[in-house]
């Protein structure tokens, strides 16, 4: 790229354009329109940029916008680049570090999660990965956020039984963890499995992943019927219900018999806010899709948007075979080139497309009308709190599941455990969910939060509902230190790293809007305002999850009620009962009695009184 570099001299604090636009040159080239702060107000490119620049000062035509922008401007910079391709790559670059007031601009640039196969020689792991690609190993994606990845490799645990502990982990441990208990994992720490047997299993994982299942499924058929031909009939079983899972997912999963990779990129604006819609096809895979925002200086056409975000989109990002788009950028042909010249093959952009392809466009841009309307209905609701608290908590991307446990009890009776979820879109209450707690010392919270919390996250490879095998973005717990550490011990023993675990600890007098946030990953405690954003979205998921642990306490209370206390206690059958209640006049009157009135009626001996007087009086 040329790197000479021209710019006005003009000292007059009103911009002298005639002037400029007679000096400047008709080469290609890239220009920075200033103020009178020396601050960047937007960037653009041209072919010629005499011809463009010159566009900007004519008498008619220009939008209310734009004129105010060309009222501010109190110099232009402009560099020469040897091609207009240069251009748009230094046009793309300039905008994501300047990100000038107004140029179209990704609100989220965040990297692009992968899932990494490491290249250990022996037992490789799986893990989730985001960032620059420096360890050996194989990167499979991109996908279009951490849920979708953590859903993956999770498939792949419950599937294959591949490990994903760390590598300092694995070679330190002398026994197999819980996750080789529970069926996610094959131990090959502890040597349960073999090398070439584990390796068979990252081959299949890796296949699957590409989109080769049915190659994964005739091996497996394969093994299936020589265990089956040397009688091991429960190896065989098991194979067969690995195949029908596997059979079951490639469905929902498999969208095309075109094993190329696709991008299917859907624009939808309205109301001075846009909406761009991103599908991720690999090897015929529906991988999912992303929604993003750009941040727009005027009202723009969906081909003026999408001519600004695809450049920045895929700048620094690998790019596909192909892009699938709902509106053709005005700079296509030099989109293509560039982009090719980029990821060192052919990149295709079209948007007339027919058959299955206008299909794929029609799903796109129904997501893309969706969001838009729930980012307008929202927009200054539980979207705008969900990106406050992205901003709060310092997060990559906006989190989009949260979920929250409370613990309810009268005196440690009936204690329950609450689980809520939210999403962006609001309450997901049918991931709600109660338990019951049991077998701990009545008001014991750490316990009963412990007990909840093995119990949500402790999944058996069995689990009937879909639900359970998500994980959170943000766990939030109603509780200071001593809660955040029994989820913080749990997800240890569960090798779960991936979920930010926090602690809502009660202010002063417990007052809502002095709640401290406690964090699991070290960050100093956080205090919110009352009119915070962030911590109105806190508050309302700690409340649901309140008011849901309450209603199911008391719910557990009353069904206890109903029935007598006598009847649990081991050896006082219905004749005794009736013979307890008619001497001391009801229940009132047993529970003041002591245990020497108790042992006075015939037929219940000193333990049993002293069972009874425990029963009322354990918790005093």
């Amino acid at each position: 790229m040329a790197s000479s570099e021209e710019s006005s001299t003009e000292t007059s604090p009103a911009f002298d354009s005639v002037a400029f636009i007679k000096n400047v040159t008709s080469k290609p080239g890239v220009y920075r329109m200033l103020d009178d702060k020396e601050q960047v107000i937007y960037v653009g490119k041209a072919k010629n940029l005499k011809n463009r620049l010159s566009s900007y000062f004519r008498q008619t035509g220009l939008s209310p916008k734009t004129q105010v922008m060309v009222s501010k401007i109190a110099d232009i910079a402009i560099t020469i680049t040897h091609t207009e391709g240069e251009a748009l790559l230094l046009e793309s670059n300039l905008i994501k570090e300047l990100r000038p007031r107004y140029n179209v601009l990704m609100r989220d640039d965040k990297s692009y999660p992968y899932i990494f196969v490491s290249d250990r020689a022996a037992y490789p792991r799986i893990a989730l990965h985001r960032g620059a690609r420096k360890k050996k190993g194989l990167y499979l994606g991109p996908y279009p956020n951490a849920h979708v990845v953590r859903e993956s490799i999770n498939l792949l645990q419950k599937m294959f039984l591949i490990r994903q502990c760390e590598d300092a982990t694995f070679a330190n441990r002398s026994r197999p963890c819980l996750q080789y208990q529970i069926k996610r994992c094959t131990a090959p720490c502890v040597g349960y499995i073999t090398e070439k047997a584990y390796a068979k299993d990252i081959d299949h994982a890796i296949l699957f992943l590409q989109g080769k299942s049915e190659q994964v499924i005739n091996e497996l058929v394969k093994d299936m019927e020589k265990a089956a031909d040397k009688h091991h009939f429960e190896k065989a079983a098991t194979i067969r219900d690995q195949i029908s899972n596997l059979r079951k997912i490639t469905e929902k999963q498999h969208i095309s018999a075109d094993k190329g990779d696709i991008d299917v990129i859907a624009c939808r604006a309205e109301g001075g806010q846009a909406c761009v819609q991103v599908f991720y096809i690999r090897n015929g895979l529906n991988l999912g899709n992303r929604s993003f925002y750009p941040q727009l200086p005027e009202e723009l056409s969906d081909e003026q948007i999408l001519t600004a975000f695809i450049p920045q989109f895929y700048l620094k990002r690998d790019v596909p075979g192909e892009i699938i788009v709902s509106s053709a950028p005005s700079d296509s042909k030099l989109i293509e080139e560039v982009l090719s010249q980029q990821a060192k093959h052919r990149v295709k952009v079209t948007s007339k497309v027919r058959g299955e392809r206008a299909r794929w466009i029609d799903m796109a841009l129904s997501n893309a009308d969706n969001s838009l309307k729930l980012r307008l209905i929202s927009r200054s609701g539980l979207m705008k709190r969900f990106e406050a608290l992205q901003e709060a908590l310092q997060l990559d991307e906006i989190p989009l599941r949260l979920e929250c446990f409370d613990i309810s009890h009268t005196m440690g009776e009936a204690t329950v455990a609450s689980c809520v979820v939210f999403t962006p879109e609001g309450a997901f209450k049918t991931d709600y969910r109660r338990y019951n707690i049991t077998g701990i010392t009545g008001g014991d919270d750490y316990a009963a939060m412990k007990q909840a919390l093995e119990r949500r996250f402790r999944v058996s490879k069995n689990a009937a509902d879909d639900s359970e095998q998500k994980l959170p973005d943000i766990l939030f717990i109603d509780g200071g230190k001593g809660q955040l550490k029994q989820a913080i011990e749990v997800f240890d023993k569960l090798a779960i790293d991936s979920v930010l675990l926090v602690g809502v600890a009660k202010g002063e007098g417990r007052k809502a809007g002095l709640e401290k946030l406690v964090f699991s990953d070290g960050r100093p405690d956080l205090y919110l305002t009352i009119e915070s954003a962030a911590l109105n979205l806190i508050l309302q998921v700690r409340d649901e999850a309140h008011r849901f642990a309450i209603s199911g306490h008391r719910a557990q209370r009353a069904k206890k009620r109903r029935t007598s206390p006598l009847e649990g206690i081991a050896g006082l059958g219905p004749k005794r009962r009736q013979t307890l209640l008619k001497h001391f006049g009801g229940i009132q009157g047993i529970t003041q009695a002591g245990v020497e009135d108790i042992a006075k009626i015939s037929g219940i001996s000193k333990k049993l009184a002293q069972d009874i007087y425990d029963e009322f009086h354990a918790t005093d």
